[in-house]
């Protein structure tokens, strides 16, 4: 029997010991779990599921690395000083879990699938279906398992809210199309609608490019299809991990003659953005900046 087995026994033997405890079902992408109220000791093993959390008011006792940072996106380091890193959302650690003695676990189907069962012989767990477009969907269910499902419900309304007011505030520019551009080590990808940021410019009314308007995530393109880039205004982001090649491909293809080409580049129209806000992070508080920077570029009074 491995180390992993023993703890993962040790806390089962435990747990019926401890006897029955107040519980609802909650279902969820795996079925029905019986989560205990009143839970206090949460692992989360999503990005945007920790935004989820902290949303309302709640801090994990471990949550997987963000994509980038050390070991966590700037913009949710302060509230994240003290948590224990678990891995990452596609390589959790076990056996950290299985020694952090949560009572309720979060995760995903598209990351966490196969080792669901495992999880779930640590702790109650509860899986959401699908990650980039389905934050909202998401975060009901997170918070509603950590027994703040109304508090979820008002951070989403107050985001809604946020989201409708901006749309008046944008008025005509609304009809912008707005292109999108990523640049990660290796690749350039053309953002399509499914995605966390064009889903969100979805909602606040904004047009797309003919090339773009597609209810799908993203493409890798090359440099002859830069052209598809062009737009009224092109916000791009550049994932680098730390090692600079993300941020030489962004260099050689913001400086490549068709791009230099692109009438929205001559208009001035071009803005750098995070990636972690625009698209990594993928959770509520990015969300919330995101808005943020639409109400920067366009010289807009803030809506919080």
């Amino acid at each position: 029997m491995t180390s992993l087995h023993r703890l993962t026994a040790a806390l089962l033997a435990v747990t019926l010991l401890a006897g029955p405890a107040a519980a609802r079902d909650i279902t969820h992408a795996m079925g029905v779990t019986d989560v205990p109220d009143n839970v206090q000791r949460i692992l989360v093993l999503t990005n945007e599921g920790t935004e989820a959390l902290l949303a309302v008011g709640i801090t994990p006792v471990g949550a997987v690395k963000s994509w980038l940072g050390d070991p966590w996106y700037d913009h949710v380091a302060a509230d994240l000083a003290d948590v224990t890193v678990v891995g990452e959302e596609s390589a959790v650690n076990l056996e950290v879990l299985v020694a952090l003695e949560p009572d309720l676990i979060i995760g995903n189907k598209q990351r966490h699938e196969a080792i669901y069962e495992q999880l779930s012989a640590i702790a109650p767990t509860v899986i959401s279906e699908r990650l980039r477009g389905d934050w909202k969907i998401n975060m009901e269910l997170y918070t509603d398992a950590a027994g703040k499902g109304e508090e979820g419900k008002a951070a989403l309304a107050a985001f809604d809210a946020r989201v409708a007011a901006l749309h008046d505030k944008l008025g005509a520019a609304l009809e912008e199309e707005i292109s999108i551009a990523r640049f990660m080590a290796g690749q350039t990808r053309i953002m399509f609608k499914d995605s966390f940021s064009g889903l969100i410019l979805s909602e606040l009314g904004f047009q797309r490019p003919a090339a773009q308007d597609k209810d799908e995530f993203a493409e890798q393109i090359t440099k002859e299809r830069i052209p598809e880039f062009e737009g009224d205004r092109l916000i791009y982001f550049t994932y680098e991990t730390g090692n600079g090649e993300a941020s030489a491909v962004a260099e050689d293809w913001l400086t490549d003659p068709l791009w230099q080409n692109l009438d929205v580049v001559k208009a001035g129209k071009v803005h750098a953005a995070s990636d972690a806000v625009w698209n990594t992070a993928g959770g509520i508080i990015a969300a919330n900046l995101l808005l943020d920077d639409i109400e920067a570029i366009y010289g807009l009074a803030s809506t919080r």
